[in-house]
């Protein structure tokens, strides 16, 4: 009998956590900006991967016998939410009329949202088992210790390493683009991500993962200077990013984290931080001054006059259609004003209905993280609850400052996030419901009720 692809983590095969560590390594290593030869959408290897994904869920879901989680699932709820309203845009820009260049668009960004969805949903679902969303989580962390490499060699050394990832089977699909720019006379780069900024907010999500496993690691007495080395390589990424979104987001996460740990492990923090870039101003002269430099000028930045510039044309075109919006993917450059702000984006293709489902897929997570915090005993159990509550607060704040959306890296470690969360409730209340049965009295005659995940 063939191996179930999406259900419990049994030893040997494979189950939704290894379709998502796929769906992840692709995701972060292949550079962004290539996709597959031959096709008639521009999709990258990782968008493959979640369509597969997405159509393995669907098919566990017909079935009792592949070990997919079902019932209700806060996580679950908001993902279909996100993807009625998408829906919902869909059928109503391409019922009107749209110029063929936006119809193209709208086809290519709807099918986008269902390989998020599906992504996320898979490992809402199908990673049941709380070691498994370990390896899930830890392929993140290593794949962002591979890209802070990339990224080091890209500003240090000037060395692009993503020209070695051109596979023949894959072609640029934007010529003339690169992965290093310039700020403050020095290098800004993006590793294998799509800009600067988006790979400063990918490290800053994955930053407190990384720290999460190291704590882990040395409070259960086992190696732990393999996930110190991780933290430090995405701490590099996220300075070399020399960008706003990156330590705005940053602050967003570190705030929730230091309201939930204690004040030993705040101080503990502060420390390594202090020492961390005691040695950036060593090593690297003029880079703390770079990005201290990006707070202290706000009201003279041009990239801040340039992000403001453009209310009165999204107020304008947000009036036309209030609700679901013009279209999904159909507002682009050059054809059309850049708004660098997915709020503002999305209220312009997805009116407020697809707006306030995007965020509150975001928010749902959140919570759903909370809550298995609360419900766990386990103190890995618990950090890794608020670790995960707090990266999904870096996409919420990331996106007022930039158009996360259309940013492929980011978007897809924020879905795999999404659905971690899920999944992290899902085995909370497995361990709670397993728990009390183990207390609950051995000569009770009352009826057995049989719980499932």
């Amino acid at each position: 009998m063939a191996a179930p692809l999406v259900g419990r983590g049994v030893p040997g095969r494979a189950d939704g956590a290894t379709v998502a560590a796929i769906f992840a390594a692709v995701l972060l290593i292949v550079p962004a900006r290539l996709v597959l030869k031959g096709l008639p959408l521009s999709l990258t290897p990782a968008n493959v991967v979640s369509l597969v994904a997405a159509m393995l869920w669907l098919c566990a879901q017909l079935t009792l016998t592949l070990g997919a989680a079902k019932g209700r699932n806060p996580v679950r709820t908001a993902l279909f939410a996100y993807f009625t309203s998408i829906l919902a845009t869909f059928g109503y820009s391409t019922w009107g009329y749209l110029d063929s260049d936006e119809l193209s668009l709208s086809d290519h960004a709807f099918v986008l949202v269902i390989a998020l969805v599906g992504i996320a949903l898979v490992v809402c679902d199908g990673v049941t088992d709380r070691r498994r969303l370990d390896f899930l989580i830890q392929t993140l962390v290593v794949g962002g210790a591979v890209i802070a490499v990339i990224g080091a060699f890209q500003f240090l050394l000037s060395i692009d390493l993503t020209r070695y990832l051109e596979l023949p089977i894959l072609r640029y699909s934007s010529e003339g683009d690169s992965f290093v720019l310039e700020r403050a006379d020095l290098r800004r780069v993006a590793a294998t991500t799509g800009h600067p900024i988006e790979f400063g907010v990918l490290c800053a999500m994955l930053l407190p993962l990384a720290a999460h496993y190291a704590v882990q690691a040395r409070r259960r007495g086992e190696p732990a200077l393999r996930w110190w080395a991780c933290t430090g390589l995405i701490g590099l990424g996220l300075m070399f990013s020399v960008s706003r979104s990156a330590m705005l987001s940053l602050a967003a996460v570190g705030t929730v984290l230091f309201a939930g740990w204690t004040w030993r492990r705040r101080l503990y923090t502060l420390a390594v931080a202090a020492g961390f870039l005691v040695v950036i101003r060593i090593t690297v002269p003029g880079l703390l001054g770079a990005i201290t430099g990006l707070f202290s000028n706000l009201g003279h930045d041009e990239s801040i006059q340039y992000r403001t510039h453009d209310y009165a044309v999204a107020a304008q075109e947000i009036g036309r259609h209030f609700w679901l919006g013009r279209g999904v993917g159909t507002w682009y450059a050059p054809k059309h004003q850049v708004f660098d702000n997915q709020y503002i984006l999305s209220m312009v293709e997805t009116g407020l209905l697809g707006t306030l489902t995007f965020a509150g897929v975001f928010a749902t997570a959140f919570y759903a993280a909370l809550r298995a915090r609360h419900l766990s005993t386990d103190p890995d159990d618990r950090d890794l609850g608020l670790t995960i509550a707090a990266v999904l607060v870096a996409p919420l704040v990331g996106s007022f400052t930039f158009d996360l959306l259309s940013f492929h890296t980011a978007t897809g470690v924020s879905f795999v996030l999404v659905g971690a969360a899920g999944a992290l409730l899902r085995a909370a209340r497995a361990d709670r419901l397993a728990t009390a049965g183990q207390l609950a009295p051995a000569h009770s005659s009352g009826p057995t009720i049989e719980v499932t995940r």
